[in-house]
C-alpha cells in the first residue's frame, strides 16, 4: 500500500497472496513445492518482473520444478492459474471469491433454465451465480475422463486420475489355510474337549471343534514396461501403487527382457517418489519384450517365496513378445496351475477393432482364466468389481503339452550314402535338443 499526497490509500494488488495460492495449487496436484521455494520465487521478482509473463514462467519453473516429469504438469497449471481475467474482474475479485469460499459452502444445483433466446441471462441471475456448481457439467466431465484412454491423458488429467484411482476399493476375499482355529468346523479339538469336561468329572458331554483359518488372499502383479507399453506404463504404476496401499499382501514385478521385483518401492507414501525410484531400479525400462523368459524367472525364483499358493496373479501386457511362443505357453500354464486365478490385463483390448493376433497373446490365451482390458478408469472399476466377486472354485483348462518332435528320416543304404552329400543329408536331433530342462 502507498499513500499519495492527498492522504488516500492506493491498492497495489495482491501479488504475494496470489503467489502463495499458486504454490498451494502446485502442491495439491503433486509437485514438491516448499515454503523456501516460494520465498526464492518472491526474491526472484526483483530481477524478473511479473508483467513479463514468459520470463516469469521460466523463472518460476526453474525454482519450483525439481523433476523432469513435472514440467508439463507445471506448464498447464501455470497457464490455468495465471490466465487473463475475464471482463469486469480484477485480481481483487480473486481474493474476494476466496473469502466467499471460506465462509460459504457452494450450492450444487442443475444448470439454469437457459436464456431468452438472444443470449441474455434470465431474471434469476444475480451476484451469487459464482457460488453455484453446475452438477450436470461436472458429472459429464468426470464421465468423459473415466472413458478416456490412458494414452491420451495430459498432465492435469493424470493428477485427477490418480485421485480417482485412490478411491477404488480392492477386496480379493479370503482363502482357507491348513491351520485350524476354535470354531464350528468338523474337526474335534481333543485338548479343549478334555479341559471343558473336567467339570463333569471327565465325562465327554461337550465336544469342542475347530475350523480352518481364513487369511486375506495375496495379490501378485506382473507388469510389462517394454517400449510398446510406454504410453500406459506411468499410469499403470500409479494403479499398482494404489492397489498396494489398500492390500497387505501384494507383490509387484516389472519386466521387459528380464524380471525385476519392485515390492519394496511400493512402501513409499508419495506415489511420485515411488514411480521415480522404480524407473531407476529397472535396468531394461522401455526395452524389448521376453514374456516367456520373465515368467520362467518368476516361476523358478519367486513363486514360492512370495506366497504364490492361493494368490491372484495379474499379468499386465499388450502381448507383443520377441521370445519363443512355446516357452511362453509352458510357463504361463505352470503359473496358472500354481495360483488361484490368472488374469491377463491388456490395454489394447479396450479398442473396438482389437484382435488377438500377436503370437504372444495366441500362445497365452488357452491358459488364462480372465482376459480383460485395462485402458481407462472404467476398466479399473470393472476390474475391482470382478476381483471382489471371484468364484472360490474354478475349472482348469488343458495342461500344456509340448509339440511332438518330427520323425527322423529313414536311414539311407550304403550305396545311396556315397552319392548323397553329407552336408545335405538328414541329421539326428534329440527330442530335448535346444530345450531348457
Amino acid at each position: 500500500m502507498t499513500t499519495p499526497a492527498n492522504g488516500t490509500h492506493q491498492d497495489n494488488g495482491h501479488i504475494l497472496h496470489n503467489l502463495m495460492m499458486f504454490g498451494e495449487t502446485l502442491r495439491k496436484i503433486g509437485l514438491d513445492v516448499g515454503s523456501g521455494n516460494m520465498l526464492d520465487l518472491v526474491r526472484a521478482l526483483e530481477y524478473t518482473p511479473i508483467s513479463h509473463k514468459q520470463d516469469f514462467q521460466q523463472a518460476a519453473r526453474s525454482i519450483l520444478v525439481h523433476r523432469k516429469q513435472d514440467i508439463a504438469l507445471f506448464n498447464e497449471a501455470f497457464q490455468v492459474f495465471w490466465r487473463r481475467p475475464a471482463t469486469g474482474q480484477t485480481t481483487r475479485d480473486l481474493r474476494s471469491l476466496g473469502e466467499q469460499r471460506r465462509y460459504r459452502n457452494p450450492q450444487v444445483a442443475p444448470p439454469r433454465g437457459g436464456d431468452d433466446g438472444n443470449g441474455a441471462a434470465t431474471e434469476g441471475d444475480d451476484d451469487d451465480a459464482g457460488d453455484r456448481v453446475d452438477l450436470t457439467r461436472t458429472y459429464s466431465a468426470r464421465e468423459v475422463l473415466r472413458q478416456k484412454d490412458f494414452s491420451d491423458f495430459n498432465g492435469l488429467e493424470i493428477a485427477e486420475a490418480k485421485r480417482m484411482m485412490s478411491d477404488l476399493s480392492w477386496d480379493l476375499g479370503n482363502r482357507r489355510t491348513r491351520r485350524t482355529a476354535p470354531g464350528d468346523g468338523s474337526w474335534i479339538d481333543l485338548r479343549r474337549t478334555l479341559r471343558q469336561n473336567l467339570k463333569y468329572g471327565g465325562e465327554l458331554l461337550e465336544l469342542a471343534r475347530r475350523e480352518r483359518k481364513l487369511k486375506p488372499r495375496p495379490l501378485i502383479l506382473i507388469c510389462d514396461v517394454s517400449g510398446s507399453m510406454e504410453r500406459y506404463t506411468r499410469l499403470l504404476l500409479h494403479f499398482i501403487h494404489s492397489v498396494a496401499k489398500g492390500q497387505r499382501q501384494v507383490e509387484a514385478f516389472l519386466f521387459a527382457t528380464q524380471l525385476t521385483r519392485i515390492t519394496r518401492y511400493l512402501n513409499y507414501r508419495s506415489i511420485d517418489q515411488a514411480v521415480t525410484e522404480v524407473s531407476r531400479a529397472v535396468p531394461d525400462w522401455a526395452g524389448g519384450t521376453r514374456i516367456g523368459q520373465a515368467l520362467k524367472t518368476f516361476n523358478f525364483q519367486w513363486l514360492r517365496r512370495v506366497r504364490g499358493s492361493g494368490a491372484v496373479v495379474l499379468v499386465i501386457s499388450d502381448g507383443w513378445d520377441r521370445g519363443e511362443p512355446e516357452l511362453l505357453s509352458q510357463e504361463i500354464s505352470r503359473l496358472q496351475r500354481s495360483c488361484h486365478r490368472l488374469i491377463w490385463l491388456n490395454p489394447l483390448l479396450g479398442s473396438a477393432d482389437y484382435q488377438p493376433l500377436t503370437r504372444g497373446i495366441q500362445a497365452a490365451l488357452p491358459y488364462i482364466d480372465d482376459f480383460l482390458p485395462v485402458n481407462n478408469l472404467n476398466s479399473l472399476d470393472a476390474l475391482a468389481q470382478h476381483l471382489s466377486n471371484l468364484n472360490p472354485r474354478r475349472s482348469l483348462g488343458p495342461r500344456y503339452r509340448p509339440p511332438l518332435p518330427d520323425e527322423p528320416a529313414p536311414e539311407a543304404s550304403a550305396t545311396e550314402r556315397k552319392e548323397i552329400d553329407p552336408a545335405l543329408g538328414p541329421t539326428f536331433r534329440h527330442p530335448m535338443w535346444g530345450r531348457n530342462p
